[in-house]
This record gives C-alpha cells, sequence and structure tokens, in this order.
C-alpha cells in the first residue's frame, strides 16, 4: 500500500493530493497527521495525477507533511442483526459502551440499486398510530412518505411518536408464524446535543430502543459525515429488510442539514451552483437515497422510509421539498397555524398526500369503508376551511344552518380527530369509529362520498334525528 505526502491544497472539509496512479471513486483513505491522529476520508474526485478528498472528520490538524494511504476500497458498513438496540455515530461507530460489534458482513454504502421488474408493488399497511396519518394519508410498506415541516415545529416530536408506536397489522396478530418482524432505523444528521439526548431518552424510556438502531450525526461533527450518515442507514435497514426479514421503517431527520452539507461541499469544489447556491446534482442525489425504499418479490421484508425536512422559510417551493416531492410519493404537511393553536400533532391534511394510499386500504387490507371516509372527511373539511374565509367577513350569523354544521365539523375534525397528542396510540379502529362520529354530526344526504351500504352500518344516528324520523 503506498503512501503519498504529496498533499498540495487544503480547501474547508476537502483536501487535495497527487498521485501517481489510478484512484477509484469513493475509495477510501486514510490521513496520518504529524501528531500521530488517522482521520478517514473519501475519494470525490479523481483526474489524472490530482485527487480530491473528503476528510469525514474535518480537515483541522492537517498539513503537507501529512501521510496519505489509499486503501482500495469503498466505505462499507459492518452489519449484523446485533445492531438492533444500539446507537452509532454519524460514521457508524457505536457510542453507547456496548460491546464491540461483530458483523455478519460488510455492505458498501452506496447500495444497489433494486431492479425495476423485481420491485414488488407496495400496498401493505403500516399502522403508525397517528390518526392523520392511518386515516388520511395511509402509509404502506415499501413507501417513501416525507414529512415536510418548518423550523420551530414539533417534527421531532411526531418523528419520535411513529418510531415508538409504528406496526405491521400481522405483528399485532401474533398468529402468522412466519410474519416479519417490524424494525426502525433512525437517522438524524444535523442534530443539536440537547435533541440528540431527547431522542436518547425518548428511545430508553418507552423501550423503542430494542428494535431500533440509531446513527446520531451532531450539528458540531463534520458536514461530510452527514452525508454519509443516511446511507450507512438505509444499507442497515437494506440487510435487515432483504436478509433478515424484517420490515424496516426508516425514519431520517433532518434532510435540510443533508442538503446544506452537499451545498458547502459544492462551494468549497468550486462547483457551478444550480438554484439557490445548492448542487445542480442535488436531485439525483436524493433519488439516490429515496430510491432505495420498496419491496423485492420473493423477499419478506420491505424498506419504507419517512424522511423529514424542515421547509427553509416555510416555502415549498425551496429546492428541497420541491426536489423531494417529485422523487417522493406524497408528502406530510406540519403546520405552523394549528401548531399555534395547541393541536397535536399539527398535520394539516388537506395539502398533505399519500400516492399510495388507495392501493393500500380496503377490505381485506384495513377496512372495507376506510376509503369512503377518507374521501368524505376531506370533503367536509374542505367546505369548512372555505366557510372560515366566509365568516371573517359576513359573520356566522349570515351563514345557513347546513353551512354551521360544516364549520362545526372542521372545529371537531382538527380537535378530536387530528388533536391526540403525541402520546395516544390510536388503533385504526378507533381512527375510523372517531370519524363517523364526525361525519355523523352532517345530514345523511350530506355522505354523497360513502356507499350507502356503510352509512346504514357505521352512521351513528342523533337522538333526536331518529324521533323524528320514525314520526315521518
Amino acid at each position: 500500500m503506498k503512501e503519498y505526502q504529496t498533499i498540495n491544497e487544503i480547501s474547508g472539509p476537502l483536501v487535495y493530493a497527487e498521485v501517481d496512479e489510478p484512484i477509484g471513486y469513493d475509495e477510501i483513505v486514510e490521513i496520518e497527521t504529524d501528531d500521530g491522529r488517522t482521520l478517514r476520508g473519501q475519494v470525490l474526485e479523481s483526474n489524472d495525477g490530482l485527487v480530491a478528498i473528503q476528510v469525514f472528520e474535518g480537515t483541522s490538524g492537517i498539513d503537507r507533511k501529512a501521510s496519505v494511504r489509499f486503501l482500495g476500497e469503498t466505505l462499507k458498513m459492518p452489519v449484523t442483526e446485533d445492531l438492533l438496540g444500539r446507537v452509532m455515530d454519524g460514521t457508524g461507530q457505536p457510542i453507547d459502551g456496548g460491546p464491540e460489534i461483530v458483523p455478519e458482513s460488510r455492505e458498501d454504502i452506496i447500495g444497489a440499486a433494486i431492479n425495476p421488474y423485481s420491485r414488488e408493488y407496495p400496498e401493505e399497511f403500516i399502522q403508525t398510530g397517528v390518526s392523520a396519518i392511518d386515516g388520511m394519508n395511509t402509509l404502506v410498506r415499501g413507501q417513501k412518505l416525507p414529512i415536510f415541516s418548518a423550523s420551530g415545529l414539533p417534527h421531532n416530536d411526531l418523528a419520535l411518536q411513529i418510531a415508538r408506536q409504528a406496526s405491521v397489522p400481522e405483528d399485532e396478530e401474533g398468529d402468522d408464524e412466519d410474519s416479519s418482524e417490524f424494525a426502525v432505523v433512525f437517522g438524524a444528521m444535523g442534530i443539536t446535543q440537547e435533541e440528540a439526548n431527547e431522542f436518547m431518552d425518548d428511545f430508553e424510556r418507552t423501550g423503542a430502543l430494542e428494535r431500533s438502531v440509531v446513527f446520531a450525526n451532531l450539528a458540531d461533527d463534520p458536514a461530510v459525515e452527514r452525508t454519509v450518515t443516511p446511507r450507512l442507514a438505509l444499507t442497515t435497514a437494506e440487510y435487515l429488510a432483504f436478509e433478515k426479514d424484517y420490515h424496516v421503517l426508516v425514519i431520517l431527520t433532518d434532510m435540510t442539514n443533508y442538503c446544506e452539507a452537499l451545498r458547502e461541499i459544492g462551494a468549497a469544489r468550486e462547483e457551478v451552483p444550480g438554484r439557490r447556491g445548492y448542487p445542480g446534482y442535488m436531485y439525483t442525489d436524493l433519488a439516490t437515497l429515496y430510491e432505495r425504499a420498496g419491496r423485492i418479490q420473493g423477499r419478506e421484508g420491505s424498506v419504507t422510509q419517512l424522511p423529514i425536512l424542515t421547509m427553509p422559510g416555510d416555502d415549498d417551493t425551496h429546492p428541497i421539498p420541491d426536489l423531494t416531492g417529485y422523487i417522493t410519493e406524497g408528502q406530510i404537511y406540519v403546520d405552523r397555524d394549528l401548531n399555534s393553536q395547541g393541536v397535536q400533532p399539527p398535520v394539516n391534511v388537506l395539502p398533505s398526500l399519500s400516492r399510495l394510499m388507495d392501493d393500500g386500504i380496503g377490505e381485506g387490507l384495513t377496512r372495507e369503508d376506510h376509503g369512503d371516509v377518507a374521501n368524505q372527511m376531506y370533503a367536509a373539511y374542505a367546505e369548512g376551511e372555505n366557510l372560515r374565509d366566509l365568516v371573517n367577513i359576513v359573520g356566522r350569523e349570515a351563514l345557513s344552518e347546513r353551512d354551521n354544521k360544516y364549520l362545526d365539523f372542521a372545529e371537531d375534525f382538527e380537535t378530536e380527530f387530528i388533536d391526540q397528542g403525541f402520546e395516544t396510540n390510536r388503533s385504526l379502529e378507533d381512527t375510523l369509529d372517531i370519524g363517523w362520529d364526525l361525519l355523523s354530526q352532517l345530514p345523511k344526504s350530506e355522505l354523497n362520498r360513502i356507499d350507502e351500504e356503510f352509512i346504514d352500518s357505521y352512521y351513528v344516528e342523533d337522538e333526536g334525528e331518529a324521533v323524528e324520523a320514525t314520526a315521518d
């Protein structure tokens, strides 16, 4: 193994070194400094006689006397089923004081794309215990469904709630001996030490850590490390899903910090910037992460992604949410107005969407009335929201009795259906029953999106209305 002392430039997180042999892209590098420290890096660019190396631990302490060794292999993640219950830093090193990890194999973190022909269409329900998601924007196994939030909103509380409550129905029934187990891989990028402590306290308090693998990259860790953390998390998830038959939910927070790291590295390389200074290849880079969700024919396990991003300036046309929306299959919006009203979790269902919901609900999957109930609640809540704007102009007294019922529905929908608190775990049955209680405030004639058979079975008659109907 050759050792070079040919560093000729250091720029931000990048080190440039001269070489006399071809060096592979993404090859792992060891840099030994004058004071005896050994730093790890990765080849970012390789031209004739010159390579650009991004250093995971930062370039502090590196000078022209430092030695550079190229290891001839790409970055690999040591994987084993024993990773469940462990906490790692952003480079995959254990930080929980537990025993040394003995890997069953070492997998390349770049991962191989799933052959489209081998993909199995996602259509099995994952229960998060959150009514706004389960009832209105259902998550299915193998889907990638991002949460669009903003600075100061409780997206981390929602992420923790989903991490501890998420389950697959066959797990709960427990009558299928061959059913796959459920696991959570939690990848945190650029979070503060306070947020990291909150995450770990919650995981340990609720026992969710036993079925989880946690990767934590802190805000004061090098930006380069942030680009590696989600790939380590996804490599672990793929191993558990496709080798050990787990249904894995991957929660990545915060993808905005990841994209900021890409921009920082791009600026250090003096690349021509794209929109708002982000690299022109950011769409492709994000796709290499998001497209690692899915199911494979003949394999029991699945990888489902729930990436969380904070929209700078609450702007959903910003490049990060914009590109994420192109690649993924919907979005869950965390709303600032609902949060200011004390709604927990403050999910706004109107702009939210799960593109695969229709294929994952209904008879034999969730409940036969699920789709109709969701559609009717969407329509009724949208009507109530429009009427709120009208009330601001003409006052509530000017509205008809029908309009007042829709206003009441919108109010109750937020306080009873959406607002459940971060500690409440609702089953899908409870969610749909609450939905029927709310819809029963409206006359039957207004329920034009629900099959009459379901109305006869589930509609809750008001006692006064029932007496009037009998008299007629």
